[in-house]
């Protein structure tokens, strides 16, 4: 029929409410009803308490800590949006888990990047947003359009007006350094790379620190923050090796036990996370900072549902 406007609805899983409704109050939009229930054995119950039939709809859930938990929320969520006959379903994951399982490294080793992305379409998802993958390769093994946005641009302009003098930016490990060159030249810092071993799962070892620190202020970034031992142990080796004072920023709060505490004592001056992840009130420590990238994701699900560019967001001044 002509004149015809897709409806656009915004629903959020539990993961991360405050994020959803900071998101749809920027859209100037509430969120859609729905009702989730846990069963005593773990199962879950999902059921939309509104018609969602021809709608374009946004399901905003980051798969955070209960991953499985939120990532079976999700995958739930979606298939009922598809049997209650949705025009197109967009998954919004700003934390999207297992991306760090991106490729064999050892035989008989699960790929669970690409599983997960194949779940999400067989459940039913028409298209991903998400932010900084762990590895971008991820966008590949998906069938259907991936929007990978980033949040350096909002960790830069920070960094930027704090005004740090003899800024060198110090990428964690080789795999990161592209990234940290962008943030470098964004902020017209020199960069530094540590050379990390991982013994094994969650144990970074800084072996050796690569470029000028000494008398400089260093700042480590990455896209994200797990038991933080990466971070600390870098930090601690850039002290070593006569670094002024140590920043770090990231993108996904994870902070896994002992994350938190080890970030306390540690000789960072400050961590600037966002929230992808929701932060409880125990873990927003005095030297934790979080920043919003619900703008930029609420622009970004405009820009989708009006069928206009979303790269546009990160060209010229806005990109890393």
């Amino acid at each position: 029929m002509a004149g015809f406007e897709q409806k656009l609805m915004i629903f959020a899983g539990s993961a991360n409410s405050d994020l959803s409704q900071e998101i749809a109050t920027h859209l100037g939009a509430k969120l859609g009803e729905v009702k989730i229930h846990r069963f005593s054995d773990g199962e879950i119950y999902v059921r939309f308490l509104e018609s969602v039939r021809g709608a374009d709809v946004f399901l905003i859930q980051s798969l955070s800590s209960p991953v499985n938990r939120n990532l079976m929320e999700l995958l739930i969520m979606i298939d009922a949006l598809k049997r209650a006959s949705a025009e197109r379903i967009s998954a919004v994951i700003p934390y999207y888990a297992y991306a760090r399982q991106d490729k064999k490294t050892e035989a008989r080793e699960s790929i669970t990047a690409k599983l997960v992305a194949d779940l999400l379409a067989v459940a039913g998802a028409d298209r991903v947003l998400t932010m900084d993958l762990h590895a971008g390769q991820v966008q590949g093994f998906f069938d259907v359009p991936v929007d990978h946005l980033t949040a350096l641009p909002l960790l830069g302009k920070y960094f930027a007006e704090k005004g740090l003098e003899d800024l060198v930016v110090v990428s964690p490990d080789v795999g990161r350094v592209k990234m940290a060159k962008r943030f470098s030249d964004k902020l017209g810092a020199t960069l530094a790379i540590l050379h990390k071993a991982r013994p094994e799962h969650n144990v970074a070892e800084i072996t050796q620190v690569v470029g000028k620190v000494k008398e400089k202020t260093a700042l480590l970034v990455d896209d994200m923050i797990d038991t933080a031992g990466t971070m600390v142990n870098g930090a601690k080796a850039l002290i070593e090796k006569g670094a002024r004072e140590v920043y770090a920023c990231a993108t996904h709060a994870i902070f896994s036990e002992p994350a938190v505490g080890r970030l306390k004592a540690s000789p960072i001056k400050e961590v600037v996370v966002t929230n992808t992840v929701f932060l409880p009130p125990e873990k927003r420590i005095e030297k934790i900072k979080v920043l919003s990238i619900a703008p930029l994701f609420a622009q970004t699900i405009l820009n989708v549902h009006q069928n206009e560019s979303v790269s546009q967001l990160f060209e010229g001044n806005n990109q890393p």
